[in-house]
C-alpha cells in the first residue's frame, strides 16, 4: 500500500494507484465534483482527490465523505494546476470504509487547545501538531539507536520491575498481588513474603545499575526503555511515566562521559533537522519561531563546561531577582540554568563536580570531600536535558556513600560485587526522552510530548 508521503514525492501524472487515508475537508463545486483533502498520517501534506459524478456510487458514497471518515480511494495522479502541489489524484473509485458522524467528531478542521487535545488523546494524533510529534518522535529514536549501533554500543533490556532504588529518593511506584483493601481493615504489618516476589517491589527508576553489569562485562552499552516516578509534580516539565535513554561505558572518566554526551545530542538533532523537514517548519510556524534558530545554534557550538561552583558564583553575582534564592549545596532550578545557557553564556553548557550531599550514592566522590563526579547538559530553553556521572568503582568508598544515603550495602550485593571482581572507571548518563523532545519541537507542555501523559490523579487511555 502506498503511503501519501511516498506519492507526492514519487508518483508520476497517468500512474494508477490505490491510496488509504481520513478525510481532513471536503469541498463540493457546483459542477458536479468534489474534493477531498486525505491524509494517511506518514506526512503533513495532505493528497487532493478530485472525484466526479461519474465515479460509480456517487451520490450516495459522497455523502458521507465528513471530516475523519476513513476512505479507499483507486485512481489516476495527474499533474495539479492548484498552487503549492504537485500532483492530484483523480479518483476511479471510492469505497468509504469508517464513517465520522460530523456531529459529534470532536475533531473539527479548527484550532483546538492542547487541553482539550489532551482529553481526546486517542484522537489527537490526526490534528497537525501531533501527527509531527509522533513523526519527529520516531525519528529521534532511531537516530539514538543509530549513533549508539555506530558507535559500537550493545543495547540491554533491563528490567521494569525492580527490588533497588536507583536514585536513593523512594519516591517509586510499588508493585504487588497483596489485596491492599484488606490490609488496610484490619491494619496489620504488610508480610512481604506472602507477595509475589517475596519482598517489596518497584517500578524501576533507571535502568542504570543493570546498565553497569553489562557495560563491566561486554563493554558500551545503553538503555532505551520506560521509566517511571512516583513524584508529586503537576508541572509542565515532569510525568510519572517516561523514557529514559542511558549509555554506560567502561574506562571511561567524567570528561569521556562530557565528550560522548555532546557528540549525542548533536548526532540526534542533525538527523531530525535532515529527515523531517516538512515537520519541523510547522513548528518553527506554529509552535516557536526559535525552533530552528535554537537547535542550528546547538549545532554550531561546543559545549562550554564549568562546575558547578563557578555556575554559582555566576547566579549569586548576577543581577537578577531568582524565585528560588541561589546557594551552593542546593539544587539549580529551571529559571537558573536557562539563564546560564540563554543570557550568560548564550549556548549549551555542561556543569560538573556537584555538592555530593544531592547527589546519589552511585557517583565517584572527589578528593576535596565535598563534590562528586557529576555532570549535568544544559540546553537552551529546556535547561537540564542530560544527567551523568563517573561512577564510583572503589569498593570502601561505595559502601561508606550508602550508609551515608541510608542505604544498606546487602541490599544491592550484586553491585558491590562489581567493585570486588575486576572493577574499573566506568561512565555513564540518563536522557529524559520526552525533554528531548521538548527541545526538538518547542512544545511547551511535556504532556504533550509523550503519547499518552501519566501525571499525577490521570491515567487516561
Amino acid at each position: 500500500m502506498l503511503r501519501i508521503k511516498s506519492i507526492l514525492d514519487n508518483s508520476q501524472p497517468e500512474e494508477s494507484l490505490d491510496v488509504h487515508g481520513w478525510v481532513r475537508t471536503r469541498r463540493d463545486s457546483k459542477q458536479g465534483f468534489s474534493f477531498i483533502e486525505l491524509n494517511d498520517g506518514s506526512c503533513m501534506s495532505n493528497l487532493q482527490i478530485v472525484i466526479d459524478k461519474e465515479v460509480p456510487g456517487y451520490e450516495d458514497s459522497i455523502k458521507l465523505v465528513t471530516t475523519g471518515a476513513a476512505l479507499k480511494i483507486a485512481g489516476t495522479v495527474k499533474e495539479s494546476p492548484g498552487k503549492g502541489q504537485r500532483i492530484e489524484v483523480h479518483a476511479t473509485h471510492l469505497e468509504v470504509l469508517g464513517t465520522a458522524d460530523p456531529e459529534t467528531f470532536p475533531l473539527q478542521k479548527k484550532r483546538h487547545s492542547f487541553e482539550y487535545l489532551r482529553e481526546i488523546a486517542h484522537l489527537r494524533p490526526r490534528s497537525n501538531t501531533f501527527g509531527a510529534i509522533a513523526r519527529v518522535r520516531n525519528a529521534a529514536t532511531f537516530a539514538i539507536h543509530s549513533f549508539f549501533q555506530k558507535n559500537g554500543f550493545i543495547n540491554i533490556h533491563t528490567p521494569i520491575i525492580t527490588t533497588s532504588d536507583c536514585e536513593g529518593a523512594g519516591e517509586m511506584f510499588h508493585v504487588t498481588t497483596l489485596d491492599l483493601a484488606r490490609l488496610a481493615q484490619v491494619q496489620t504489618e504488610i508480610d512481604y513474603s506472602q507477595d509475589f516476589f517475596g519482598k517489596p517491589a518497584s517500578l524501576t527508576v533507571s535502568g542504570q545499575l543493570e546498565a553497569e553489569i553489562y557495560a563491566t562485562s561486554l563493554g558500551p552499552c545503553y538503555t532505551f526503555g520506560p521509566t517511571f516516578r512516583a513524584e508529586n509534580s503537576n508541572t509542565t516539565r515532569h510525568l510519572a511515566e517516561f523514557w529514559m535513554v542511558e549509555p554506560e561505558v567502561p574506562f571511561a572518566d567524567l570528561d569521556d562521559n562530557m565528550r560522548l554526551a555532546e557528540d549525542f545530542i548533536k548526532s540526534v538533532i542533525s538527523y531530525v533537522l535532515e529527515t523531517c523537514k516538512e515537520d519541523m517548519e510547522f513548528f518553527n510556524l506554529r509552535i516557536d519561531k526559535t525552533v530552528l534558530e535554537t537547535l542550528h545554534h546547538i549545532l554550531e557550538h561546543e559545549f562550554h563546561r564549568l562546575s558547578y561552583t563557578d555556575a554559582v558564583a555566576i547566579l549569586t553575582s548576577a543581577e537578577k531577582e531568582w524565585e528560588f534564592p541561589v546557594e551552593w549545596g542546593h539544587d539549580l532550578q529551571s529559571e537558573h540554568e536557562r539563564y546560564l545557557t540563554e543570557e550568560h553564556f548564550k549556548k549549551p553548557i555542561i556543569l560538573y563536580d556537584y555538592p555530593r550531599s544531592i547527589k546519589p550514592f552511585y557517583m565517584r566522590c572527589n578528593e576535596d570531600g565535598k563534590t562528586v563526579r557529576a555532570m549535568d547538559v544544559l540546553v537552551p530553553r529546556i535547561g537540564e536535558i542530560i544527567g551523568g556521572s563517573q561512577r564510583e568503582e572503589r569498593l570502601d568508598v561505595l559502601e561508606a556513600r550508602m550508609k551515608e544515603c541510608d542505604l544498606d550495602p546487602e541490599d544491592y550485593w550484586w553491585y558491590t560485587d562489581l567493585r570486588k571482581f575486576g572493577t574499573i572507571p566506568h561512565s555513564g548518563f540518563g536522557l529524559g526522552f520526552e525533554r528531548l523532545i521538548q527541545l526538538l519541537t518547542g512544545m511547551q507542555n511535556i504532556r504533550d510530548c509523550i503519547p499518552f501523559p501519566r501525571t499525577p490523579k490521570n491515567a487516561e487511555f
